[in-house]
């Protein structure tokens, strides 16, 4: 038996613990090679006050300008229809899961590892963030390569 095709991916919404660092760079990333093709939102599970400045730090190193995100929770969500959810923390699994009970979605888990826990010099701590954002930058081009042609 053949197996299924997939259907293309037109929504995606990435979520991590606090929306302030993870899912802000991975929906920045996508949106930065995907245009308008691909509907991209970014939510935690938890409240946050505001993007972190590391993550606007790194992120501009790439011409990626994320200082203007505003950091949500779930419950915060004004569209609720995607067709994938990226989560990036196992708390926000979690949470994509329990979503699943009430919206057709497919899941996936790219465990990601939060830079806030390296501890030392700003140099040290900017490397953390880096790591996290080009470890990012590679799933995110695997899982939707550029398409040829202008971002629409």
């Amino acid at each position: 038996m053949a197996p299924v095709p997939t259907l293309p991916v037109s929504s995606v919404l990435f979520a991590c613990t606090y929306n302030m660092i993870r899912s802000p760079m991975a929906a920045g990333i996508l949106r930065h090679y995907h245009g308008h093709r691909i509907f991209v939102d970014s939510v935690g599970v938890r409240e946050s006050d505001a993007v972190d400045p590391f993550a606007v730090a790194v992120m501009e190193e790439l011409g990626i300008d994320i200082s203007r995100h505003v950091c949500k929770t779930f419950e915060e969500l004004e569209d609720t229809s995607f067709d994938l959810i990226i989560s990036l923390s196992p708390e926000a699994h979690h949470r994509a899961i329990e979503m699943t009970r009430t919206m057709a979605c497919d899941v996936e888990f790219w465990n990601t590892f939060d830079p806030t826990l390296v501890d030392g010099s700003r140099d040290a701590m900017l490397a953390a963030y880096r790591q996290v954002r080009d470890g990012l930058s590679t799933r995110v081009l695997a899982r939707f390569p550029p398409e040829r042609g202008p971002r629409v």
